[in-house]
């Protein structure tokens, strides 16, 4: 029976009216990706950089969130043209490469979500949910409609090469990460320094500049309203395990305190 894929985060940036929210999903558990796939957000971001997420807990999240009208976007751990491969034989359909700080290193990324003679990727389609185990009729002759390309400009490096990232044929846009960008300054830990900032908006500047949607990660929402503001075309604005973290951490501070307080009174 021929089964029809869902369209791509290209395709929604594409006929999108307003910039796309997000969050990350970094616990590894389809069960949270779920609940949050579940919340009203336009997209959500697998992480397997720098989360406990291997192939396995990814394809769960994949199916865990499939039934809601969310896009979930793949960060794979590295430019690796044999794990970007796997992801895609999930069925991933949205790939956000990390540390991307060249034009090379941009079309190496394009080579590995391209079948040859285009690319670089493995011909697997009978044997993996990408092409529903060849239930997705001309899968391998369509496979560039099925899938977008993201990369992360995260150095000075890629700041100063944003433009020409952004130009190669193939990178549906750019994410652009203050964390490491500032850590790669010599301002480790201060993403909203002035100069932090400057980058960002830099690369901003050149990636629109080349006709490509540019995003950007912003937890803290001044933040992120000015980055939106300035041309952001889409943002991660939270991550589950940073929203469990700070929730557990005011239950604690709201009522072993106030149970602290009570007894202090009470002598």
């Amino acid at each position: 029976m021929p089964l029809r894929l869902t369209p791509t985060f290209r395709g929604h940036l594409t006929g999108a009216t307003r910039p796309l929210v997000g969050m990350w999903v970094c616990s590894g558990s389809p069960l949270i990706a779920e609940i949050c796939a579940g919340a009203g957000l336009d997209w959500l971001l697998i992480d397997m950089e720098h989360s406990p997420n291997g192939l396995e807990s990814v394809l769960c999240q994949l199916q865990a969130v499939a039934a809601h009208p969310v896009t979930p976007v793949v960060r794979v751990p590295t430019n690796d043209t044999v794990t970007i491969k796997q992801v895609l034989d999930l069925g991933a359909q949205n790939l956000l490469v990390p540390m991307v700080s060249s034009a090379d290193e941009a079309r190496a990324a394009v080579e590995a979500v391209r079948y040859p003679p285009r690319g670089k990727r493995g011909v697997g389609s009978a044997l993996a949910r990408s092409a529903r185990w060849n239930r997705v009729e001309g899968y391998l002759e369509h496979a560039d409609e099925h899938v977008s390309l993201f990369v992360q400009v995260e150095t000075t490096a890629g700041v100063e090469a944003a433009a020409e990232i952004a130009a190669v044929d193939g990178i549906d846009g750019v994410f652009v990460g203050p964390s490491d960008l500032a850590a790669s300054m010599g301002l480790l830990g201060q993403q909203s320094h002035p100069d932090v900032v400057a980058g960002v908006l830099r690369t901003f500047e050149a990636v629109r500049g080349a006709g490509k949607p540019v995003g950007v990660n912003a937890f803290v929402p001044d933040v992120a309203r000015s980055y939106l503001e300035s041309g952001a075309s889409f943002v991660l604005v939270g991550a589950d395990v940073a929203l469990l973290a700070r929730s557990s951490e005011g239950l604690a501070s709201t009522f072993i305190r106030a149970t602290a307080e009570a007894d202090r009174a009470s002598y």
